[in-house]
């Protein structure tokens, strides 16, 4: 099964979501203009939706996207989640690493959208188009306050601070290369009537990382989106923010020029979505709970910070190895089962992290579930078991489903579905589309009456979305975790 682990590469997401601010890496690359041409590929929504597929690029941050103890978090992962749900797609987010390359990844196909914190601007308007506006921000500039601030009157600590954008002549200012903080200060210099010295750093680094490298006193200013400054001075207490250098700026999405339909959809979305409570919650939970943010950045289960999932990550490690199995995807089944909470029981009596029955796991010689080692213990012994009863399956990841699969509803339940399969023309041995067609049918009277039906009614929703859901999940942990 392990090989089926470490070759797993293309899960995708069943969530979208969308985004108001400049994600936390800052504004994205912007295109060159010696590159205003033709788009290199068409996937416009028909196309999109013949995949049932939707594919966005976004940045791994404190805000587009992250993984907080063990689940998918970010501004604009769960607007694009509810942008995909509405036109009934599939989610697959595809992270840039490097935003200084992100609007190339869009002209090479590799994602249908961009949602990255990106403020609209002239120039890449020109080549790309932006969908309605998300919200507004403005730049500010980041810098540190003196070191006995905490001392100084309100009026004392202006004095310390630049409140002129004109006292920014000759400074040295940090920003990421291809951001479009990097054309702001150009602009500013010439408005001033004076340079100031743009530092550009690489296009791998995140706004956040330079706001924190300021508070260090590492460098000495840069420049940030204000609402992500907002969000960094709730932990970052010693940064001043309150020096702007632009005028408001919206915040969209972009999408290929030759991708009319999908930018109509999004922006007719977007406009009804920003009617509802629901996108103002979002955006409160991102940008105004400073607290949360706080609360999440010092988390070492925080994965922009830090790289666990839970506290029992190195037990689930070492038991992962047991049954050959990428410790990610046992994390999943975990979050699955009880999101990290050993002391939870189930209404049918299952305990622990694992959510097993005392009578299953005491037939694999455990007595204490409560205990978390002995608990995650006897799931794996539980999974080991399951997998030699599917050894008949060929394919890994196949037998990976149905061993998922039998853990939520009973291997006799999935038996009854690999029947409904076969009777109905379908491959037994594969669960996509197949064998997992009829675990969903289990709740219907006439199939879960079937002659060939043994184990009867089956609430097949559960199975069929537990093995979706856990596989999801273990396609986020890939993209964060070794």
């Amino acid at each position: 099964m392990g090989g089926f682990k470490l070759l797993f590469v293309g899960i995708m997401v069943t969530l979208l979501s969308c985004r108001t601010a400049e994600p936390p890496n800052g504004a994205v690359g912007s295109p060159s203009p010696e590159e205003n041409k033709a788009p290199l590929v068409h996937a416009d929504l028909d196309t999109i939706k013949a995949r049932n597929k939707l594919i966005a690029i976004t940045g791994y941050d404190a805000n587009s996207y992250f993984l907080y103890k063990g689940r998918p978090m970010g501004y604009e992962y769960e607007l694009l989640k509810k942008f995909a749900e509405s036109l009934d797609l599939k989610l697959e987010l595809v992270v840039a690493r490097n935003k200084a390359e992100i609007f190339e990844m869009l002209e090479r196909g590799e994602g249908d959208i961009l949602a990255a914190n990106l403020t609209v601007t002239k120039q890449r308007a020109e080549k790309f188009s932006f969908t309605e506006y998300l919200s507004t921000t403005r730049q500010v500039l980041v810098q540190k306050k003196p070191d006995n601030w905490q001392k100084m009157k309100l009026h004392e600590i202006d004095n310390a601070m630049i409140r002129s954008q004109i006292d920014l002549i000759g400074k040295r200012v940090h920003v990421r290369k291809a951001s479009s903080y990097v054309p702001r200060l150009q602009n500013l210099s010439d408005e001033i009537g004076g340079d100031i010295n743009i530092v550009e750093e690489a296009g791998d680094i995140s706004t956040d990382a330079l706001i924190k490298q300021v508070a260090d006193g590492t460098i000495p200013f840069t420049v940030s989106d204000e609402n992500i400054a907002l969000i960094n001075q709730a932990y970052l207490a010693d940064i001043d923010i309150a020096t702007p250098l632009s005028f408001p700026q919206q915040i969209a999405w972009a999408v290929r020029k030759n991708s009319p339909q999908l930018l109509e959809a999004a922006s007719v979305w977007i406009r009804q979505a920003k009617k509802t409570s629901d996108y103002y919650v979002i955006y409160n939970k991102y940008y105004k709970n400073r607290r949360g943010f706080r609360k999440r950045a010092r988390s070492d289960y925080f994965s922009y910070r830090g790289g666990k999932i839970s506290k029992y990550d190195d037990m689930i490690q070492a038991y992962a190895k047991t049954i050959n199995w990428d410790w990610r995807i046992l994390a999943s089944q975990i979050y699955q089962e009880s999101r990290f909470d050993p002391e939870i029981e189930s209404w049918a009596g299952a305990v622990g992290l694992m959510q097993l029955l005392p009578e299953t796991a005491k037939d694999f010689g455990v007595t204490q579930t409560e205990n978390p080692s002995e608990n995650i213990k006897a799931g794996t012994k539980y999974i080991h078991w399951l997998e030699n009863y599917w050894n008949h399956i060929p394919d890994e990841e196949q037998r990976m489903k149905f061993v998922l699969g039998s853990y939520n509803a009973g291997q006799g339940h999935v038996a009854d579905a690999r029947r409904l399969a076969e009777k109905f023309g379908k491959d037994q041995n594969v669960w996509d589309g197949n064998v997992e067609e009829y675990i969903l049918r289990l709740s219907e009277r006439k199939y879960f009456n079937d002659d060939v039906v043994r184990y009867g009614y089956c609430r097949g929703e559960e199975p069929f979305q537990y093995v979706r859901n856990i596989l999801a999940r273990y396609g986020e942990y890939r993209k964060f975790l070794n």
